[in-house]
């Protein structure tokens, strides 16, 4: 048995030694944010995504650059105040805070002209510009918005927003997703396309919303789409996602353990194949 200890901890040591360490960092939203803070999920999260990746691969040291309710507009806008540095590689997920906000999303010339902060690809293109200033030779992965259910913040229930099964300010989310891979697909960057990723659907997000039956006043687990027009007090009502609601978020919105893993599985393919 000794030995066979013995046999892995020299096998992960040598792992470790065997690969040119690497430093990545993550540009990002509150699902990037939550990394760091998982204190803030009331404890239904136990590793975030980056956490995840680099326990898989030892040889990165990531950098968490996740700002939490932030839209592209907002790092772009500050992109020469957050401490950005020089890295191998760059990741970017965002988007689904400016649909939510209702920024307008452009159109693929805003990004090729660079037209400034006014829209999404004018944002992206302003980030990307800065990513390549620190390094020309870095990877850059862009990762778009996940489809989301209703939201319910579980500090604050009064922080709470619809799905993207239906538009916001006339704009879908996949408006959004779809802006995110055309810049990836222009710019040969590697993409994370989790909208359309399987099992990361509206049905998987979570397993049922917990609300009050409109007929009787009783509680009752609603599956997705079931639950979408019915009502929901903050002021009066549980908060609708039990523990065992959770699939690929906890909230709605925000990933579980689960969603974290997938997402961090995809970034461990793509990561692997830059040392390869």
């Amino acid at each position: 048995m000794k030995k066979i200890f013995l046999f892995i901890a020299i096998a992960t040591t040598a792992y470790s030694f065997t690969h040119k360490k690497m430093t990545w960092v993550a540009i990002g939203d509150s699902i990037t944010y939550l990394n760091e803070h998982t204190d803030e999920t009331g404890h239904r999260v136990t590793k975030g995504y980056m956490t995840d990746v680099v326990d898989k691969l030892p040889y990165i040291h990531y950098i968490n650059q996740g700002h939490n309710g932030w839209t592209s507009g907002g790092i772009a806008k500050e992109i020469e105040n957050l401490g950005l540095v020089k890295a191998d590689v760059y990741s970017v997920f965002l988007g689904t805070n400016d649909w939510w906000q209702g920024r307008p999303v452009g159109v693929f010339a805003d990004y090729q002209n660079n037209t400034g902060n006014n829209t999404v690809y004018g944002s992206f293109r302003i980030i990307i510009n800065k990513l390549r200033s620190l390094n020309k030779d870095a990877k850059i992965i862009l990762i778009t918005p996940m489809q989301r259910v209703d939201f319910v913040y579980i500090n604050d229930m009064k922080n709470n927003a619809w799905g993207s099964y239906k538009e916001k300010d006339g704009q879908s989310l996949a408006a959004f997703a779809a802006a995110i891979k055309s810049i990836a697909a222009h710019e040969h960057f590697d993409l994370i396309d989790l909208y359309n990723k399987k099992g990361m659907g509206l049905k998987h997000l979570v397993k049922y919303k917990r609300l009050k039956d409109p007929k009787t006043g009783l509680y009752k687990n609603y599956a997705y789409p079931n639950f979408i027009n019915i009502p929901f007090n903050p002021d009066l009502d549980e908060y609708p996602y039990p523990p065992d609601a959770m699939d690929v978020t906890f909230d709605g919105l925000h990933p579980s353990d689960k969603g974290f893993n997938m997402i961090a599985r995809t970034l461990v393919t793509i990561l692997k194949k830059y040392w390869a």
